[in-house]
Order: C-alpha cells, then sequence, then structure tokens
C-alpha cells in the first residue's frame, strides 16, 4: 500500500517521500505523501498511518490533507509539465507554513497572510497567488478535498484592493538608431577580435533578429532548423510563453522579410538555428550597454521595439499579431509604442553590413495571416 521514493534535492540532501495510495476495483480512492530529510522518520510515518488507514471507517472520513500534499499530487497527477517558474513557486508553496496547513484550514485570510510574507513586488506576489488559484481550481473537482475556491476570490480581492498584488509595470523603453549604431559597433569590434572562437556569441545579427523577429531571447536559442518554412515565411516558435502553461505551447509564427534573410544566413540544416545559452546573450547586451552608458535597455525590448516598428509600418493588428504570436489585442498593445510613420530602419546602415535586403513592397500583404495558434502575452 505505501512506497518511499528517495530524491536527491538540488542542495545536495536527500528527500524521503512516503506515500500511499489506496485502490479501489481498480481506481485510486485514497493517496497521501510525506516527505522526510531521513529514510527512518519516512518508515515510521508510513507504518503509524497504515495503521490508522487500516481501522475500520477510515477511508470514509472526509479527505483533509496538507496543503504540501494536494500539490504533490497536483504534480505527480499533471499531463502538462510545469515551466522553471511554476515548479519553483509551487515548491516554495511547499515549504512555507500555508503548505503544512490542511484543505480546511486555508482560508482568505491564511491566503493573505501568506502573500504578506513574500517580500517581493507585487506583480511576483501575484504569481504565486495566481500558480496556487490553479490548484484550488482542481482539489475539490477532480478529488473532493475541501479547499475554498470562494477564500481564494475573496482573497484575490482583498489583496488586490491593499496593492499587495498586481501587474508588472509595462515599459516603453524603445532603442534610438544612435543608441543601436554604438550597440552594434561595439559587438563587430568584439567578433572581429574574437572571430577564431567558435563560442563567440554574433551578437550583431542577434540583436538585429530580435527586432525584426519579434522574438524574446529564450525562443531565438532554440529555434529549430526542421520548423522553419522558408517557402510561406514561417517558423513555428516551442514553448511560447503565455500567461498559462507554456511547455508544448508550440506556435506558428510569420518572419518579417528581413528574419528570413538572417536566419538564411545562419544555413543550419539541422538542429538549433541560434545555438547559443540565452542568458549568455542577456548578459553581453546588457554589460555592453553599462559600458556605453545606455541606460535602462533591456535585450527584451527589442521586442517592444520590433512590434511598435510593425505597426509604424502600417501593419494591421492580425497581422502583426501572426509575428509576435499575441492572441489578443490586450495583451498585444502593451507593446506598441509609436514613435513615428514609416520604417525607422529604412536607411539603417548596418541593414546592408549584415547583408540584409529591404523589401521593396510590402511582401507580407500578398497572403492572408494564418491564424495564431496558442500564442502568448
Amino acid at each position: 500500500m505505501g512506497s518511499i521514493v528517495s530524491r536527491k534535492r538540488k542542495d545536495g540532501t536527500v528527500g524521503h517521500t512516503a506515500q500511499i495510495r489506496i485502490k479501489h476495483a481498480g481506481k485510486v480512492v485514497f493517496t497521501e505523501s510525506q516527505t522526510f530529510d531521513r529514510k527512518p522518520a519516512a518508515q515510521a510515518w508510513l507504518k503509524k498511518r497504515e495503521t490508522e488507514l487500516a481501522q475500520p471507517g477510515a477511508l470514509t472520513q472526509p479527505k483533509d490533507p496538507q496543503l504540501k500534499d494536494v500539490i504533490d499530487q497536483y504534480n505527480q497527477e499533471n499531463q502538462k509539465a510545469h515551466g522553471k517558474t511554476k515548479t519553483q513557486v509551487l515548491d516554495t508553496i511547499k515549504a512555507a507554513d500555508i503548505g503544512s496547513l490542511r484543505c480546511s484550514e486555508i482560508t482568505s485570510q491564511a491566503l493573505v497572510k501568506f502573500a504578506q510574507s513574500i517580500d517581493a513586488q507585487p506583480s511576483t506576489r501575484g504569481n504565486y497567488i495566481s500558480h496556487l488559484a490553479s490548484i484550488f481550481s482542481v482539489a475539490k473537482p477532480a478529488w473532493g478535498y475541501p479547499l475554498d475556491k470562494q477564500a481564494m476570490d475573496d482573497a484575490r480581492v482583498v489583496l488586490d484592493k491593499m496593492g499587495l498584488i498586481g501587474r508588472s509595470r509595462q515599459r516603453t523603453r524603445r532603442p534610438t538608431l544612435d543608441e543601436l549604431d554604438r550597440l552594434m559597433d561595439h559587438f563587430s569590434v568584439t567578433e572581429r577580435k574574437g572571430s577564431s572562437r567558435k563560442t563567440m556569441i554574433p551578437m550583431t545579427r542577434l540583436v538585429a533578429f530580435a527586432i525584426f523577429s519579434t522574438r524574446r531571447q529564450e525562443e531565438i536559442c532554440r529555434m529549430l532548423a526542421k520548423d522553419l518554412d522558408a517557402a510561406n515565411m514561417e517558423i513555428t516558435v516551442r514553448d511560447m510563453k503565455n500567461p498559462g502553461e507554456k511547455i508544448g505551447n508550440d506556435v506558428r509564427t510569420t518572419l518579417t522579410p528581413e528574419a528570413l534573410q538572417l536566419i538564411t544566413q545562419q544555413s543550419a540544416k539541422d538542429g538549433v538555428i541560434w545555438p547559443y545559452n540565452s542568458q549568455s546573450v542577456s548578459t553581453a547586451f546588457t554589460r555592453t550597454c553599462v559600458l556605453l552608458g545606455i541606460d535602462d535597455l533591456h535585450f527584451h525590448d527589442l521586442r517592444h521595439e520590433g512590434i511598435s516598428r510593425l505597426f509604424e509600418l502600417g501593419w494591421t493588428i492580425p497581422r502583426v499579431a501572426c509575428v509576435s504570436g499575441h492572441r489578443s489585442w490586450t495583451s498585444l498593445k502593451r507593446y506598441t509604442h509609436l514613435r513615428q510613420v514609416g520604417d525607422k530602419y529604412k536607411d539603417w546602415p548596418w541593414l546592408a553590413r549584415l547583408g540584409i535586403e529591404v523589401a521593396a513592397a510590402d511582401t507580407d500583404a500578398k497572403k492572408p495571416p494564418h491564424p495564431v495558434r496558442g500564442g502568448g502575452a
């Protein structure tokens, strides 16, 4: 009836999870688990609980496990893999005081207290509550656990009114051509000096590609050659970020002519098109901005720049969404900060230096935009 699974934690220690799963007529009717630092403690708990559950009527009592056990069950039975952030958040919740409370003990006051204990910005607290709410949404209808969804709804209202949760501050930062010229000049010198190194990151091309493709750095660095459809100027972006689950959220997107040319230059027949570490790309960009005295410019701002450029070119919302991967105008409009009419990059010298030919006409107008599948913010 019971088993013990030992797993090595990130800090090098070993956790021993005692699990009890009781089946009746081929269906799981009861599950419970507890993690211990010592295997003898796990064995003792397992023996004690097996004895208790063997008593007449034990399984007919209302099921009221601790929140951390519900999270474990959610992780085990959920067929969709979590992203790194959600996994980290759920692990933090399990380790917090609220993780030891039984479902019936988690009130709106307990949820508010937990949110107040998170030393972070309102947007980060909001993410914690959002991921915890996903547990509340399935625990009662799926397993009959007394997690009160109304308590979560009430807590969210209170936290919002108190300013403890909220959306992240919207950025409007866009690079100027002068700033981009300074960055590209610096990167080109670095690339010439390190041209013999296979690990050299071609930042000039990556900066240009980030603008013209409107892709995030993580998405750029995991694009696969097999997902490119050059004939139709499209590429599938794997695991695109979205407000829900990004793992498995594969989205077919349109490539601008400039972005397609940069991909073609990579000559990648298989594997990853841009085989570089996304964090290294971001770090190189940020360090160079600091070195050149360019204030408050992030690599992600290049995505803002690229999307805003398409609107400045007169593209419609559906056509821009086909490139960016957004599903709604609400999420797309935060990236549109229009500064002019026409193409800011029409006479940009770096286009020629990178071997990019500017399209004489709006080639995207030759075909209707395909519907965005999946998509993200």
